[in-house]
């Protein structure tokens, strides 16, 4: 696969098999990732794995509930307050694999940085037959202090960029792009 077709291939995929991703392709994707740019070469990323779809229906339900609970103290409504209260939403889809980036400082570039490292994830990913999706949901829990401690995670890390990882069941449609809007080009 040329690195166009990855581009061109990468879905967000929302319906894995029950296949679990080998830990050496796991450590594929991570080595991928610490290849990305990043600002003033500062590598401000460190990673954590969760594998197995009982553990990540656990935590992706423990998330759902975590989001939930900040969605109704700041009083938000609507659509998406109304599909995290379904008790049936899985924020995971089945996945067998979830990365974490976290940026490891407070530095202006440390999200940018870890954004970059979640790209390189996710086409190679796309290049070894893998799904992926950025599961936002999850970033509430993931940053509550006391699931820092529970997975060892310095507390001074942020978790920038959950990315579930699996084998895709079944297709996932191409959705339509827009194109670029060009501001300028002189």
């Amino acid at each position: 696969m040329t690195l166009q077709e990855a581009i061109a291939g990468r879905r967000s995929v929302r319906s894995y098999s029950e296949r679990p991703v080998p830990r050496e392709i796991i450590e594929k994707l991570l080595t991928a990732a610490t290849r990305a740019p990043s600002a003033m070469n500062t590598q401000s990323w460190a990673f954590g794995v969760v594998e197995g779809k009982e553990q990540l229906q656990q935590m992706g339900e423990r998330a759902r509930l975590a989001l939930l609970a900040e969605l109704d103290a700041n009083g938000v409504t609507g659509e998406f307050r109304d599909r995290l209260s379904d008790p049936e939403m899985k924020p995971f889809y089945g996945a067998t694999a979830l990365v974490v980036i976290y940026a490891t400082a407070q530095n202006p570039f440390s999200g940018i940085n870890c954004a970059l490292a979640a790209q390189n994830l996710m086409l190679c990913a796309t290049d070894l037959g893998l799904g992926t999706c950025w599961i936002g949901v999850a970033s509430v829990l993931l940053n509550a202090p006391a699931t820092k401690q529970e997975l060892g995670v310095p507390a001074e890390y942020e978790a920038i960029a959950p990315i579930i990882v699996g084998y895709p069941a079944g297709e996932t449609p191409e959705k339509e792009k827009n194109p670029p809007e060009v501001l300028f080009w002189r």
